[in-house]
């Protein structure tokens, strides 16, 4: 006997269950002329998550079960709680979406729960999903066979209406159908609750909650008082509202109390008047379905309305026709503007592969929602930019407002470059240079990373005026931006001062950047996820790729930075440890320095973001040309050189995900070392195309460089075909003691202010001996297999030397060495083949 055959037929009560027989499959498919992108049976498939985009600040994070959180701006806005995604999608019966439907038939009401869990198997059913190739429009769809009918409710985003439902139940069978239908939205927040007091004291919201039915459709959802400790009044005076259109006279509920009533067929009756209990809005009606036929409606959620809103929108409702057609055109409207700011982009492919253009599409849309995009190509706001200038330098404001006063109101990137160069304030022409007129820009916060906040900061909440403005992760940022500026390469001098400017003296940068400046991680007693430390993959490569793009665009640009003392230094409050520290614990190897960041404080408040700059011994904003910006950060990886090991990863951070946290101080990167061979050769490349012989640097740096330089003379090492363990050693000693000793230097007074010309054959040389030993590493780090090792292990002897071990293959490795420039076509040809 087969397995099938031995198998019992299962019973709920005295029901058969079916199990569902659907297979799982995917297909592009279209609906009202729009593709979409289906999965049959989706509930078959493990629960996953997804974002739901709009042209504007909406957010919705979606599963597949349905559970879903969604609000305005960020998570301190939302219209459903804020959670992790395995609570969203476990909320699935208690939070968003919820429908109970009784169909009378021959004498009985059979009940049916699109989507529930609880009475799976009693029908016949098939579960489907459906997302819009432009990601802002979402379907749930549940076939009912034995009843003969399909419910489906989609989500999408309105600029006027907030989040709209829109629901429709459609009847296959052969006979008209008597409905009595129980629909709408669950766990609804009242307006004014900010993520973290839901998620630690939810309990105590509820307490406040306040649910009223204005008119007959409108729900408002409010607190009964701002929820403080203090003593004094606190009035809230705006709320949530959900409202409906689509059904005859319905019944309309504020919370979930009357639904176990309902499933019984014990009648409901409208909630008017709603407190302390968690808010929900559900619209009752009974109507007869003939055969073939459907019915649709419409409930629509918004946040943060005033009275005026609430009565405006009161009367609007009177008017059911023409809202429900603004209704769509507002949301086709939104997707019209959805796919105009990703087209800003080049974001619209038309090739022969249609699941290439969406995927282009989409690529291109996460990137313009981390990295932003410009608001109007190359005009330039002036209200805007005076505003950014006032937040960067009050003092720098005070002194140029008059002449700004006197601009167009709009002018081109143009017109600012050449305001900029025909000024004689060095801190202007560097204000100038870094403005960059994005928005729609956030950072990569989601249920799923809750340790990154986002906010989609578009409007002024006081009045409604736009805002330009962009915030990330540094990564998020810059890798964002690589591929925005191929669409603006205009703004290519922008990108590269602010990734310039944002960096320290000691060759790192700071975790996140943003329109006003840059912030640095602290340590939270209470926040186990809360850590400090430079991620060692920030500096080289970014910085590279924007450095190549201007030479290719505009190559005359790097001859003239040379001379420009328009760069800065970042002020981050972080020590790193002394280099004999640092060999004795590498995992624990910065300090954050709270007096210093007292300090910085207190001159942000002073003068605005460019209070976090470093300052030198004269007390004023300490300011070096673009090749000694260069050095410091080239520097920094050379003086963690580990000759046929990589660059040393011993500043508390891994390099590209947290996936590689085990090789934090142990670890070695290859993979940085084969794009430091690539930037070097480069920089050496520039040097030798530029008309200037020298440069002035700073004495602290020169020095270091002059004993990093001393280090790496000596070529003796290379001539054998493997340095030993005391040589490794030695090389490391010579460039990490010379780093150490400038960082102390700085840390314990600044710059001095004093600068000596460097010769820049001089840096050309240095350049020349430490790519002769990156080859040798390069080469001492070829697989047997034809692969390139990316990560390696350092452990110092008991004879004090440096052993290397090497670890398994990584793909990150063989991507770094094929960008490194070094290989031949044959060679990168070989590492193809080996990857096979």
């Amino acid at each position: 006997m087969s397995e099938t055959e031995q198998r019992k037929t299962i019973y709920l009560g005295q029901q058969p269950l079916h199990p569902s027989t659907a297979a799982t499959s995917g297909e592009e498919i279209t609906i009202s002329g729009e593709t979409f992108y289906k999965i049959t049976a989706v509930d078959l498939m493990r629960p996953f998550f997804m974002s739901i985009v709009s042209h504007s600040d909406h957010w919705m994070f979606i599963s597949s079960t349905g559970g879903l959180t969604a609000g305005r701006k960020n998570s301190d806005f939302a219209l459903f709680p804020y959670y992790t995604d395995d609570k969203i999608t476990e909320s699935a019966e208690t939070t968003g979406s919820k429908t109970v439907i009784l169909v009378e038939e021959s004498n009985r009401e059979l009940l049916w729960e699109p989507f529930s869990s609880s009475y799976r198997g009693a029908y016949r059913i098939e579960r489907n999903l459906y997302k819009n190739a432009y990601g802002n429009k979402i379907i749930f769809e549940e076939l009912n066979a034995d009843l003969g009918l399909t419910f489906r409710y989609q989500w999408a985003p309105s600029e006027r209406f907030g989040f709209v439902r829109h629901a429709t139940l459609t009847s296959s069978a052969n006979d008209s159908k008597s409905i009595r239908i129980l629909d709408g939205v669950q766990n609804i927040l009242p307006y004014g609750v900010p993520q973290g007091l839901q998620s630690g004291s939810s309990n105590l919201v509820d307490a406040y909650k306040k649910c009223e039915l204005e008119g007959n459709t409108l729900g408002i959802y409010a607190l009964s008082a701002l929820i403080s400790d203090k003593a004094e009044p606190s009035e809230s005076l705006k709320a949530n509202v959900v409202w409906s259109l689509g059904m005859e006279q319905p019944k309309v509920l504020l919370c979930s109390k009357q639904l176990e009533a309902f499933r019984t067929g014990a009648a409901v009756v409208t909630e008017r008047d709603i407190k302390a209990e968690r808010g929900a809005y559900f619209v009752q009606s009974d109507f007869v379905l003939d055969a073939g036929a459907s019915k649709d409606w419409v409930i629509a959620a918004d946040l943060g309305k005033s009275i005026r809103d609430a009565i405006r929108l009161r009367s609007d409702l009177v008017s059911v026709k023409s809202l429900t057609q603004d209704i769509f055109e507002d949301i086709e409207q939104g997707s019209r503007g959805l796919i105009s700011l990703i087209a800003a982009s080049d974001g619209l492919q038309l090739t022969a592969h249609r699941r290439r253009n969406i995927r282009h599409f989409a690529n291109t849309m996460f990137n313009v929602m981390r990295g932003g995009i410009f608001d109007e190509n190359y005009t330039i706001e002036k209200a805007d930019f005076m505003a950014y200038i006032d937040q960067a330098n009050h003092k720098v404001y005070f002194k140029k407002s008059p002449a700004m006063a006197a601009w167009p109101d709009q002018f081109d990137l143009f017109f600012l470059q050449e305001q900029a160069q025909a000024d004689d304030d060095l801190n202007f022409k560097r204000l100038c240079a870094e403005y960059l007129p994005l928005k729609f820009s956030r950072r990569h916060g989601d249920p799923s990373r809750p340790w990154n906040r986002f906010s989609i900061n578009l409007r002024n909440e006081d009045d409604g005026s736009k805002i330009l403005d962009y915030q990330g992760n540094w990564r998020d940022i810059f890798q964002n931006w690589e591929a925005l500026v191929h669409s603006y390469p205009e703004f290519i001098e922008g990108m590269i001062f602010k990734f310039l400017n944002a960096t320290t003296f000691d060759g790192y940068n700071p975790y996140r950047v943003f329109k006003d400046g840059f912030e640095w991680e602290t340590i939270e007693p209470d926040n186990p996820w809360s850590y400090i430390g430079y991620w060692g993959d920030h500096q080289i490569i970014y910085l590279l790729k924007f450095l190549e793009f201007l030479q290719a665009y505009h190559p005359e640009k790097l001859d003239e930075y040379f001379a420009n003392d328009s760069f800065v230094y970042a002020n981050v409050p972080y020590r790193i440890k002394p280099y004999d520290e640092l060999l004795k614990d590498p995992k624990n190897t910065i300090e954050f320095d709270h007096e210093r960041e007292a300090r910085i404080g207190l001159k942000k408040d002073e003068i605005g973001g460019d209070g976090a700059l470093l300052r030198g011994a004269h007390v004023f904003i300490y300011k070096v040309n673009f090749v000694e910006k260069i050095m410091a950060t080239m520097l920094a990886k050379v003086a963690n050189f580990i000759p046929e090991g990589g660059i040393w990863m011993n500043t508390q951070r891994p390099e590209w995900n947290d996936a590689n946290n085990a090789l934090v101080g142990n670890g070695v990167s290859m993979v940085t070392l084969y794009y430091l061979r690539r930037f070097m050769v480069y920089f050496q490349n520039v040097l030798a195309a530029t008309d200037h012989e020298e440069v002035q640097v700073s004495d602290e740096l020169l020095a270091c460089f002059k004993r990093m330089k001393a280090t790496l003379s000596n070529q003796d090492v290379l001539s054998s075909p493997r340095i030993t363990n005391a040589e490794r050693r030695a090389i490391l000693d010579g460039l990490g003691s010379a780093a150490s000793d400038y960082r102390e230097q700085i840390y314990r007074s600044n710059f001095d202010g004093h600068k000596s010309a460097l010769k820049l054959s001089e840096l050309a040389d240095f350049i020349g001996s430490s790519v002769a030993y990156l080859e040798h590493s390069i080469a001492a780090n070829k697989r047997d297999d034809g692969l390139y090792h990316a990560y390696n292990l350092v452990t110092v002897q008991p004879d004090g030397g440096l052993d290397i071990t090497y670890l398994p293959e990584m793909l990150e490795g063989q991507v770094a060495v094929l960008s490194a420039g070094l290989l031949d076509a044959d060679e990168s040809l070989g590492v193809l083949d080996a990857l096979k």
